[in-house]
């Protein structure tokens, strides 16, 4: 997959004949996935190439003030996701102001006609150029007919729309199985490994204190049963999202992430790691003495190795 970065306004003067899916595609989940394919099968119908059009950053974070985007996906995360679906290109979009002023006219003249996009694939509720005034349904007017197009109906799973907002809100109360189910795959954090305030190692549970990328939208505060990579090896652990209640008497302004792995005691500051979010196992909660927090951590451990157990048998 060819991936091409596009500032406005664009200076790309040669593209081949391709069929194109429109959208942000945060979390590229099983909604997402069915727009995809659909352009790739569109295309290999009339013998051009493949592509998805995306944008970076969300409209949200230019348009409006306030808080920053938590994302499913980080930019390259989607990049990878969407290449493993066997499209050609990937076309990312950088959404700034200027872009954002496009009228509908001028965003399909000169990002999909003087692209030679012959066909897009869009979900019903997809809009483009300025205030989302262009449609599925205004497209043929605006590409003067020289465009055609798919509108794919909502994705439905348990008679619910699958959506990135359905799942940010599974995220937000621990849903795992939910979340894991709604993508297709496990919900994966990707971080650096920072100091902590070590203090697990003192208890017998050491922990690898990881730093998220910024603007990760990360599980409910809580002990999740997980797996992960970090130097091109596998683990298996127990993570706590949370505020440690038993040692802080004033709550952080943000949630740390410490991960117990298996079997393991290495010096890993400054390495990547990868968690991969199976299974929410308790609330985080203030325990009256570390004795009490250490009997309650071995029971974590112990719940978290007969999951894996039975997920893998």
């Amino acid at each position: 997959m060819e991936t091409i970065y596009i500032n406005h306004p664009h200076e790309v003067t040669e593209m081949p004949s391709s069929v194109l899916a429109l959208g942000f595609f945060d979390g590229v989940h099983k909604g997402h996935q069915k727009v995809i394919l659909t352009a790739k099968e569109e295309a290999e119908k009339r013998n051009c190439k493949s592509g998805v059009m995306t944008f970076f950053p969300h409209p949200k974070e230019v348009l409006r003030k306030g808080d920053g985007i938590k994302y499913l996906t980080s930019l390259k995360k989607k990049a990878e996701l969407i290449d493993s679906l066997g499209v050609d290109y990937l076309i990312i979009i950088t959404f700034d102001h200027p872009f954002s002023e496009l009228n509908p006219q001028q965003f399909v003249d000169q990002y999909l006609i003087d692209l030679n996009v012959q066909h897009v694939v869009a979900g019903f509720d997809y809009t483009y150029g300025r205030l989302g005034k262009g449609t599925m349904e205004t497209l043929p007017f605006h590409s003067r007919n020289k465009i055609t197009s798919t509108t794919i109906a909502p994705v439905e799973d348990d008679g619910e729309k699958i959506s990135s907002t359905r799942i940010r809100q599974a995220l937000r109360d621990g849903k795992m199985d939910e979340v894991n189910h709604l993508l297709g795959r496990r919900y994966e954090t990707h971080g650096v490994v920072v100091k902590g305030e070590q203090r697990g190692r003192t208890i017998g549970f050491p922990t690898a204190n990881v730093q998220p990328e910024e603007q990760t939208h990360l599980p409910a505060v809580g002990v999740y049963a997980v797996e992960g990579e970090m130097n091109g090896e596998r683990f298996q652990g127990v993570c706590n999202i949370g505020f440690k209640p038993t040692f802080h008497n004033d709550k952080p302004n943000e949630p740390t992430i410490e991960v117990h792995i298996f079997n393991f005691d290495k010096n890993v500051y400054g390495e990547e790691v990868t968690i991969c979010w199976f299974s929410h196992l308790r609330g985080e909660k203030k325990f009256q003495s570390v004795d009490d927090l250490i009997k309650q951590i071995k029971l974590d451990v112990s719940h978290a190795r007969e999951f894996f157990k039975n997920v893998h048998s």
